[in-house]
């Protein structure tokens, strides 16, 4: 199956579909977040119109989580098997969940400042999260520094794997450590504890900034994988010539 979707050709097919659909989903999804966070959705009765901070910020953190297990995961597929789709994955990757992370902590730095009256502390959320964008910008450093590109490959497939450990520490520093933060509200064994009237805009504002970050993958990869063979066929003109 792996082999299956390492397929240049079949991965090119599967792109032309996909990112048309997940363009589309993504402008028709955000469109309707940001109606429902704006104006349908009630401020909250403690923090007022700084809830609605909540509706970019959270899925921003689970944005910036997420693409990097699937970086993580691209990395390992390149690292065990050296598919080339898999390390154009992770490369594509890594740029997009750095601005999701990095938009994560402005937009709570956004929020702390009303609510906790400081743009900045030292909690265990707010610095695992900072660790979280480093290994990003690492990782896209790593790669720039080494001209040899497979070296590059497998120096950032390293890194990214060993990243993963950040991951738990991000998703569980509020239950492990004392931390200004709430803990999941969402995401619970007894169901989520955030009234239907926030639950609503602020999954519909995940699932159209999923689709973002899905489009935005799909192209990145797709245009590498385009200038790869680009390249490609340089050269064997050059060495015909």
């Amino acid at each position: 199956m792996i082999s299956g979707y390492a397929n240049p050709e079949r991965f090119d097919r599967i792109a032309r579909a996909a990112i048309p659909v997940c363009g589309a989903l993504a402008v028709l999804l955000l469109g309707i977040g940001i109606y429902l966070s704006l104006f349908a959705s009630p401020p909250d009765y403690q923090q007022g119109e700084t809830v609605r901070i909540m509706y970019v910020h959270v899925p921003s953190a689970w944005l910036g989580l997420g693409l990097y297990l699937g970086m993580g995961a691209a990395s390992f597929v390149y690292f065990v098997w050296r598919h080339a789709v898999a390390d154009v994955a992770a490369a594509a990757i890594a740029p997009i969940g750095a601005v999701f992370a990095a938009l994560c902590l402005a937009t709570g730095a956004l929020w702390g400042q009303p609510t906790w009256g400081t743009w900045w502390v030292w909690d265990a959320r707010l610095t695992s999260m900072l660790i979280q964008l480093l290994l990003y910008l690492g990782y896209m450093g790593l790669r720039a520094a080494l001209e040899d590109e497979g070296q590059a490959a497998r120096a950032g497939a390293i890194l990214a794997m060993a990243g993963l450990i950040n991951l738990p520490i991000v998703k569980f520093s509020v239950d492990w450590w004392a931390s200004l933060h709430q803990p999941a509200s969402v995401f619970r064994l007894d169901g989520p504890t955030i009234h239907a009237s926030q639950l609503a805009p602020l999954l519909v504002m995940a699932l159209g900034l999923s689709f973002l970050a899905a489009w935005l993958v799909f192209y990145r990869m797709r245009s590498a994988m385009i200038a790869r063979r680009a390249f490609a066929l340089r050269r064997a003109r050059e060495a015909r010539a």
